[in-house]
C-alpha cells in the first residue's frame, strides 16, 4: 500500500514519520501527472505547491481550521489528502470533483475560489467571525504572487494589518501567474528573494534569547537593525503586518517551521514562500506557462495534441493586422496574454501592449484614459473576468460614451472549469450599461468583419463576445443585426454566436418530423431593434430562442417583453437558456444536451411548442 493510500485527512498526515513525507510527495507528484493527463486541468500550480500543502495540513486540522484558498487552482493535492483520492478521477468532469475548492464536496474546503485576489477579504472575515463568536480555530489565506496584482489583495493586506487578528496570510511566490508576473509588486518581491538568510537568522536569534527576556528586550532594538540590514524595505512590515521569509516552499522542515513560527504569533503575519511552478516534471518547470491549464497530454514526455483554429487565435491575428495600419490601437490584457491571443500583438507591438496583471477594473479605467486622450484601447478578457470591472465600465467609459473595445473571450459555457468560469453573464450585465454596442460573431469571418466594425465604424464602448474553441458548422458572414438563415413557417427560431451551429442542426431534425422553422441569426445584440423577428412572429406565431447564457437579462426576456409591447400576440413561446442557477463544470457537448441547448434539445422543444401551439 502507498503512503497516499492511508491518507484520508489532516491527522493522517500528522501521524507521517518525517522520512515519510519526500515519499508522500513524490506519490503526490506521480498521481497529478497521471491523472491530469487524462482530465486535463491546473498542472503546473500543483505541482509547485506539493510540499506547502503538506506542511499545513501538518500543523492545521482543515476539519476545523480554515484555509482560503486563492485562486484555488492549486488546491488538487489538498483534494488528495482530504478522502477524495478515489474519486480523483473524476477531477472536473460533470458531476465529478470540481478543480477548485467546493464547501459542497468537503468541509474541508473553506471557501470556493475561482477569481483572484479576494482570499485575505476572506480570511480576514472569518477571523473576525471566530473572534466575534468566541470560537477556536486558526485562518490562513494561500495567495501567489499572480494574485497580489490584484487590488483587492491590497484592501485586504491594508485592513488585516490593523485588525490585529490572529491570522496567517501565505504569499506563495513562484513569479507567475499564467504568464510571467508584470509591475511593481513582482520587482519588490524580486529583491526580497535575493536574501533568503533572514528566517534562519532569526529562528536562531528567538532560541537563543528565549530564556533571557531582559537581554531580549535589550536586543531587541539591535534586531531590528540588522533586519533592516538583511532585508530590503518590504511593503508588508511597512503596512503594520508581521513579515517572515523568504522561505524555501520545496522544504518541508523550513515550510512547517515556518508556519507554527506564523500561527503562534497570534497576530496578522505574512509569510513568503518561494515555490518552483511545475516542480518536480521536467516539461512543466521548463514551460510553466504552456503546462499552467492543460487538456490531455503524454504523462512521459508532456506532448499535447495539436491544437486548432480558435476563436481567441483569430482574434489576435485579426488585431495585429489592423494595429499594423494604425498606431491609434493599443492592447490591454490583465495577466492573459496566452489564453486571449495577444501574444504576437505584444511581440510586434511592445510599446503598444499593456498586461496589468490580475488587475481588470484597472484595466477598464485605463482603457477610458486612454480612449479619452484619442487612442483606441482593445482589452481583451475571459467573460466571466470582466464582471470583476462593471462599476468601471458604467462609471469610467459609459458616462462620458468613451470609445474603447472589448473582446470578451469564453463568452457561454465554458466547461471543465465550472461556475467561476462559465461566461453566461455577460449578455445580462453588458445590456445594462448605456451606449453600449455587443456584437456576437458566429465564425472566424464574422469576428474580423466585426472587430474592424468595432474600432473604426462605432462610437462608444463596444464589445465582442465569442467562445472558446473554434469554428463548427456555420462558416459564413453575415454581420446584419439580424439574417434569415431558413426561412419557415411553423416557428421563429433564433439564436447567435456558437448556439447557431446548434440550431442548424435542430432545423434538420425538425425537417425530418414536418416542422418549418425559420432560423434568424443575430450578429448585433443590442442596440437591435429585432424588426426581422418580429415580422417573422407575425407570420409564425411561436418564438424559440437558445442561448447559453443565464435566463435574467438574456434576449429571449427582451424579445418577450417587445412582443407585449407591440401588442403581438403569440401563439406559444419558449426560452431557452441555463437557468437561473450557476452553470457547473462539464464538457460543453455535456452541458448542451443537460440544458437542451444541442440540436436535439432545442429540435424535442420545437417540437412541445408546435404541439401546444396546434392544441391552443
Amino acid at each position: 500500500m502507498s503512503i497516499l493510500e492511508t491518507i484520508h485527512s489532516s491527522n493522517d498526515v500528522k501521524k507521517l514519520r518525517a522520512d515519510e513525507l519526500e515519499p508522500l510527495c513524490a506519490e503526490l507528484r506521480t498521481t497529478l501527472v497521471e491523472t491530469l493527463s487524462k482530465t486535463g486541468g491546473h498542472l503546473a500550480s500543483n505541482l509547485g505547491t506539493v510540499e506547502l500543502t503538506v506542511a499545513l495540513h501538518r500543523v492545521y486540522n482543515t476539519k476545523k481550521d480554515r484555509i482560503v484558498f486563492d485562486v484555488g487552482h492549486q488546491c488538487y493535492t489538498h483534494k488528495l489528502l482530504t478522502g477524495r483520492r478515489e474519486s480523483f478521477s473524476t477531477l472536473r468532469q460533470i458531476d465529478g470533483l470540481s478543480g477548485f475548492p467546493k464547501p459542497y464536496e468537503a468541509v474541508d474546503d473553506a471557501f470556493i475560489a475561482g477569481h483572484a485576489s479576494n482570499s485575505i477579504s476572506v480570511a480576514l472575515g472569518m477571523a473576525r467571525a471566530r473572534s466575534l463568536q468566541k470560537q477556536d480555530y486558526d485562518v490562513v489565506a494561500l495567495i501567489g504572487d499572480g494574485a497580489m496584482t490584484g487590488g483587492l489583495a491590497y484592501e485586504g493586506l491594508s485592513n488585516a494589518a490593523a485588525s490585529g487578528e490572529p491570522l496567517l496570510i501565505i504569499l506563495n511566490d513562484n513569479t507567475m501567474s499564467i504568464s510571467e508576473n508584470v509591475g511593481g509588486m513582482a520587482s519588490l518581491l524580486q529583491q526580497m528573494r535575493i536574501k533568503p538568510g533572514y528566517l534562519r537568522f532569526k529562528r536562531a536569534y528567538r532560541e537563543a534569547f528565549s530564556r533571557l527576556p531582559a537581554l531580549y528586550r535589550f536586543n531587541h532594538q539591535l534586531k531590528e537593525r540588522i533586519k533592516e540590514l538583511v532585508l530590503p524595505d518590504n511593503i508588508f512590515s511597512e503596512m503594520g503586518l508581521n513579515y517572515l521569509g523568504p522561505v524555501d516552499g520545496q522544504d518541508l522542515e523550513e515550510l512547517e517551521t515556518a508556519i507554527r513560527l506564523g500561527r503562534d504569533l497570534r497576530k496578522p503575519v505574512l509569510l513568503h514562500v518561494i515555490t518552483k511552478k511545475g516542480r518536480g516534471v521536467s516539461y512543466a518547470e521548463e514551460h510553466p506557462d504552456r503546462y499552467h491549464g492543460v487538456g490531455s497530454f503524454d504523462p512521459v514526455t508532456g506532448e499535447m495534441p495539436a491544437g486548432k483554429p480558435c476563436y481567441s487565435a483569430c482574434f489576435g491575428q485579426t488585431l495585429c493586422e489592423l494595429a499594423g495600419k494604425d498606431p491609434r490601437v493599443v492592447a490591454i490584457t490583465a495577466a492573459m496574454a496566452g489564453g486571449t491571443g495577444l501574444d504576437g500583438f505584444a511581440g510586434a507591438w511592445p510599446e503598444r501592449f499593456f498586461d496589468v496583471g490580475i488587475a481588470e477594473g484597472h484595466a477598464v479605467s485605463m482603457a477610458a484614459g486612454m480612449a479619452s486622450q484619442g487612442l483606441i484601447p482593445v482589452f481583451a478578457v475571459y467573460s466571466s473576468f470582466l464582471q470583476r470591472g462593471y462599476d468601471m465600465l458604467l462609471h469610467d467609459i459609459s458616462i462620458e460614451n468613451l470609445h474603447a473595445v472589448f473582446a470578451l473571450d469564453r463568452a457561454g459555457l465554458v466547461g471543465n472549469d465550472g461556475e467561476t468560469h462559465n461566461g453566461c453573464f455577460d449578455v445580462a450585465y453588458l445590456g445594462t450599461i448605456p451606449g453600449m454596442t455587443v456584437f456576437c460573431p458566429s465564425s472566424f469571418a464574422e469576428l474580423k468583419a466585426m472587430l474592424s466594425t468595432a474600432l473604426y465604424d462605432k462610437n462608444g464602448p463596444v464589445a465582442l463576445r465569442y467562445p472558446r474553441g473554434g469554428e463548427r458548422r456555420y462558416r459564413e458572414c453575415h454581420t446584419d443585426a439580424e439574417t434569415i438563415l431558413r426561412e419557415g413557417t411553423d416557428l421563429t427560431l433564433v439564436c447567435y454566436g456558437d448556439r447557431v451551429n446548434d440550431a442548424l442542426d435542430a432545423c434538420e431534425i425538425m425537417e425530418k418530423k414536418g416542422i418549418s422553422a425559420e432560423l434568424i441569426k443575430l450578429a448585433v445584440l443590442q442596440p437591435n431593434s429585432f424588426e426581422q423577428t418580429l415580422r417573422s412572429l407575425k407570420k409564425t406565431g411561436r418564438l424559440l430562442i437558445g442561448e447559453d447564457v443565464c435566463a435574467a437579462g438574456c434576449v429571449g426576456e427582451r424579445l418577450l417583453a417587445l412582443c407585449e409591447e407591440k401588442k403581438l400576440r403569440l401563439k406559444g413561446s419558449r426560452l431557452l437558456n441555463v437557468g437561473s442557477g450557476l452553470v457547473p463544470q462539464g464538457s460543453v457537448p455535456e452541458l448542451l444536451r443537460r440544458y437542451g441547448l444541442d440540436g436535439e434539445g432545442i429540435a424535442r422543444a420545437a417540437e412541445e411548442l408546435v404541439g401546444r401551439g396546434d392544441r391552443a
